[in-house]
């Protein structure tokens, strides 16, 4: 869509309205506009800031360059064909409306294990392996999932035309996780732009030292 676009401009104004109450507010900005932002996870309001001192280092979980592939090979930055991938600043802008309103979901495709250890506050944790029948999904397993999304089952015709759109990310660029369960989703129907992949997960997340929380 044009920049000058009428809808476009409204967008961005809002959004800016938004975030920028506090700007500047902290010593560690999100962006030059946006200091922090306030999701609702599980009925409870988190603030997703950095992390104020700039003296902190990654996770140390996270800090590794070497990884065993296969599995752990690097994910292309065009995962799917029609299927945009986006970074921090998209994801926050993703929070503030689409999360918002209710259109969006923000989907934590890795395995409970590591949803355990940590996850992107706003994020569901829908394991790829409830979506990829090569990782023991069924049926039934499929269907929940993509009811959950939105979609309708019509005599085993999906209807995706009010489904969310979802934001899909594992634990980084070398995870196959988000990938998997994107490509499985597409194979179902479900509309490529319907469909965003934070290729830099929860590696890039913590990088930034952006908020992160461990489920209840």
């Amino acid at each position: 869509m044009n920049k000058n676009h009428p809808q476009l401009k409204i967008a961005l104004c809002l959004f800016s309205l938004l975030f920028m109450g506090q700007a500047h507010a902290l010593k560690v900005n999100i962006t030059k506009e946006i200091d922090s932002v306030k999701v609702n996870h599980n009925g409870k309001l988190i603030t997703i800031q950095r992390d104020q001192n700039t003296e902190a280092t990654i996770d140390p979980a996270y800090a590794k360059t070497s990884r065993a592939c296969p599995p752990f090979c690097a994910q292309p930055m065009n995962v799917a064909e029609g299927v945009r991938t986006v970074g921090e600043v998209e994801v926050i802008s993703f929070m503030g409306q689409s999360l918002k309103d209710g259109s969006g979901l923000i989907i934590d495709a890795r395995t409970p294990d590591w949803f355990e250890k940590g996850t992107i506050p706003g994020s569901i944790n829908v394991p790829f392996t409830l979506l990829d029948t090569r990782f023991g999904a069924n049926e039934l397993t499929i269907e929940e999932t993509l009811e959950q999304f939105g979609g309708v089952n019509n005599d085993e015709q999906w209807d995706f035309s009010e489904a969310k759109t979802l934001v899909l990310w594992c634990n980084g660029p070398w995870c196959g996780q988000s990938p998997a369960a994107i490509r499985a989703l597409l194979k179902y129907g479900y509309p490529e732009d319907k469909l965003l992949y934070y290729r830099g997960g929860m590696q890039s997340w913590k990088i930034f030292g952006l908020t992160t929380l461990k489920p209840e």
